[in-house]
């Protein structure tokens, strides 16, 4: 509205002054701001007032010479061609930003409310500004062997980790179709991480990861942990870190010698499982405390698991201030959809 708004403020001023006011030289300014909102047809139109505003005698600027109007319409005539430029840039930069976030929801999905008998609720934020994957990923899968997910932090973050990330989620989601446990899932994942990183040198590529393979009923659920924090269970209006055996982060070649080991757990009505990558347990306060997670979760607790991820993302926010890593949380409600 700038523009418009000086035009039309020079324009008022003088004509409610008895005496002529030496402002024109504020309407040499109305072009050049046109070019950073306008089209090149809306910033001719403002030129072309600026013009008729100096020409016009009832307006008394400052009696403009010939030199003067030459050099407001070059300003003008400039300023048109710099916003037709700009709008061609800003439409392929629109273009471009739609190419890539359709890239990257395709590398990591919105999830559904219910798979099989699980309903589930994601919440990610990437710490690199301007996108919407890191080196977080997650997914839950139904397959012949149950219901999987998955939640990993690839080594980085940012843009540079999402092909890593890609890679790992497309090894998941064959896994859930033919391997026969989460521990098979994990080693096909530690294999794909080997394979990645065998023609790079001097590569350290890893990443943790925690994954889950609920029964038929979702009564249990069996956990495998690869160096990732572990789940946190919600019941009767507690909440407890799981002491899930944690095995080495996948990539590093180690499965063979310390192959990941499993824990199962019973679940009742009403449980809920809380994942979440390390950018939510290591986030400080201004003291160098850590996000007390399983003292505060019990207070946001909601009939909508989405609604308990965005809680704990507010409070994250609060606490930590400055966020410098990619925060991912995975909630999942064992149930069907008729019960809920």
């Amino acid at each position: 509205m700038l523009p418009a708004a000086l035009l039309a403020g020079v324009c008022a001023a003088t004509l409610a002054s008895p005496d002529p006011l030496d402002i024109g030289f504020l309407l040499g300014a109305i072009p050049p701001l046109a070019v950073l909102s306008y089209g090149p047809a809306a910033t001719a139109v403002l030129g072309g007032l600026v013009v008729a505003v100096l020409l016009v005698p009832a307006f008394r600027l400052d009696d403009p010479g010939s030199a003067d109007l030459l050099t407001v319409g070059f300003v003008a005539a400039l300023s048109v061609a710099v916003s037709f430029v700009r709008s061609r840039r800003d439409a392929q930069l629109v273009t471009e930003r739609a190419v890539a976030e359709a890239a990257q929801r395709a590398v990591v999905p919105p999830l559904p409310e219910w798979v099989g008998p699980v309903r589930c609720a994601g919440l990610y934020r990437a710490a690199q500004r301007g996108t919407l994957v890191g080196g977080d990923f997650f997914d839950v899968r139904e397959g012949p062997h149950g219901v999987r997910a998955v939640m990993g932090d690839v080594q980085g973050h940012g843009l540079s980790a999402v092909a890593t990330v890609a890679s790992l989620l497309g090894a998941f989601r064959e896994a859930v179709l033919d391997q026969p446990g989460p521990e098979s899932v994990a080693a096909r994942l530690d294999r794909r991480l080997e394979v990645d990183s065998a023609g790079l040198r001097h590569s350290e590529l890893f990443a943790t990861a925690l994954l889950l393979e609920f029964s038929a009923d979702a009564t249990e659920v069996r956990f495998v942990a690869c160096g990732h924090p572990a789940p946190v269970l919600l019941r009767d209006g507690r909440a407890v870190e799981l002491e899930v055996p944690s095995g080495t982060p996948l990539g590093l070649g180690l499965s063979d010698a310390s192959p990941p080991t499993g824990f199962t757990v019973s679940l009742r009505p009403g449980d809920r499982l809380f994942l979440a990558s390390d950018g939510v347990w290591e986030t400080r306060d201004g003291t160098g405390a850590f996000y007390p997670l399983t003292e505060r979760l019990p207070g946001f607790a909601d009939d909508d698991p989405a609604v308990l991820a965005e809680r704990v993302w507010a409070d994250l926010v609060r606490y930590g201030r400055t966020l410098q890593d990619d925060v991912t949380m995975l909630v999942l409600t064992p149930g069907t959809p008729e019960s809920h």
